[in-house]
């Protein structure tokens, strides 16, 4: 007997594993849900999704609360503005903020910058394959895909390379409150790493602000001396970068990997045929967005798919159920690489489009094409642990995907 939505527990490890098929259930259904006992509405059809990124006065993009999971299993908001003291910056930002954060931060990330950082991409790629793969395996997640982001997010701030390990724990920790499944165990744990995360980037910020160098440490650190920042904004705006920039590579690169692992014809398609790489690559940023899901804070009373939302509420608007619409994208849940468009929610849309999305591109395309070109084939390990995704809400990503090589190259 199916469920009723409201008795649907959204934490369900199995949900957590597999959503779609409760999105399509509400795609159909209530593409404006309620969780139950909460102000959280989940919002899953395309049309509404984009007209709620649209509606920029009735839905903040203010992270003011976190959908978390009580230790008696119901769900529960957790607090995150402090009554209205919270410090909302660049991707959590509200336009003119947003926009004046946004123009500080892009130097570093325009298009011409990214391919300059191709020759270090393919170098670190190079050496993190040669460092990961044992005895015809890797762990594809710990020896590349999470390593990658954080050494060309590092590289772009301007932090040290011998700082990469502590900030891939700290970096992927720090979200971790946002996923929802917390213990109660682990939660001294997120806490902790999102403290010294903070205290770390404002000591490396300081050490910017005596002398500015030509990375984004720098370029915040003369903002912050022409009075456009102020030191608090600018050491919030690295948190973000160091968590977020992390998530969405990681995420699509492991996504990526398990998608090939586990289709041969797929596999050998692009093997022959390197162009196919990139329409696959938004093919698998389509059907396994690395952010499941953003908030948003509904400012005033107002109504979404006829669906009336009080002031103080939250939307999550669910990427990873509008980019498999099938209003939108005929045949969703197949992988098509004739669709030849980027026109997906992976990266968010509007003024809060990610801005490191070309560098994500970048790094995934440099990662898959090694891959495919350093092996015959691979597949997923056999034992049961091989691929486990991180339990969250949030986030899309493999916390371990235990490869199967056949070399078989000359």
């Amino acid at each position: 007997m199916t469920r009723a939505l409201d008795e649907i527990d959204v934490f369900d490890q199995g949900l957590l594993d597999d959503p779609y098929p409760l999105y399509e259930r509400l795609r159909i259904t209530a593409p404006v849900h309620r969780v139950a006992d909460t102000d959280f509405y989940l919002v899953s059809r395309w049309d509404l999704v984009m007209e709620a990124t649209t509606r920029v006065t009735d839905f903040s993009s203010n992270l003011t609360g976190a959908l978390v999971q009580q230790p008696d299993g119901t769900a529960a908001v957790f607090d995150l503005d402090g009554g209205g003291r919270a410090v909302h910056v660049l991707a959590t930002g509200d336009n003119p903020t947003h926009m004046a954060h946004r123009r500080v931060v892009l130097p570093a990330l325009v298009a011409k910058r990214i391919r300059a950082l191709e020759p270090a991409i393919a170098a670190n790629v190079d050496r993190l394959w040669e460092d990961g793969f044992r005895d015809g395996r890797i762990e594809w997640m710990s020896a590349l895909a999470d390593r990658l982001p954080m050494i060309m997010v590092a590289g772009l701030i301007g932090l040290p390379d011998e700082d990469i390990p502590q900030l891939v724990a700290w970096g992927y920790a720090s979200t971790e409150l946002l996923g929802g499944v917390v213990t109660t165990e682990r939660l001294g744990v997120v806490v902790t790493a999102a403290t010294e995360l903070a205290g770390y980037l404002h000591r490396q910020f300081m050490s910017a602000c005596a002398h500015p160098g030509d990375n984004l440490l720098g370029d915040l650190a003369k903002a912050c001396a022409a009075g456009e920042l102020e030191t608090e904004v600018a050491v919030l705006i690295l948190v973000q970068l160091v968590g977020a920039g992390g998530e969405s590579t990681a995420g699509l690169i492991g996504n990526a990997a398990r998608l090939l692992a586990t289709d041969p014809t797929l596999q050998h398609r692009l093997r022959e045929d390197q162009d196919l790489l990139v329409p696959f690559l938004e093919e698998a940023l389509r059907l396994e967005s690395p952010f499941r899901a953003h908030h948003r804070h509904v400012v005033v009373d107002t109504t979404l798919g006829d669906v009336a939302l009080p002031a103080g509420s939250h939307l999550l608007l669910l990427w990873g159920a509008a980019n498999r619409d099938p209003a939108v994208f005929p045949d969703p849940d197949e992988i098509r690489l004739d669709r030849a468009t980027r026109n997906h929610l992976a990266f968010g849309k509007g003024i809060h489009f990610c801005v490191g999305a070309t560098l994500a591109r970048l790094e995934a395309e440099f990662a898959l094409h090694t891959l495919l070109t350093r092996t015959a084939s691979f597949q997923i390990a056999s034992e049961h642990t091989a691929a486990q995704w991180v339990p969250s809400i949030f986030v899309r990503r493999h916390h371990r995907l235990s490869l199967v090589i056949d070399r078989n190259l000359p």
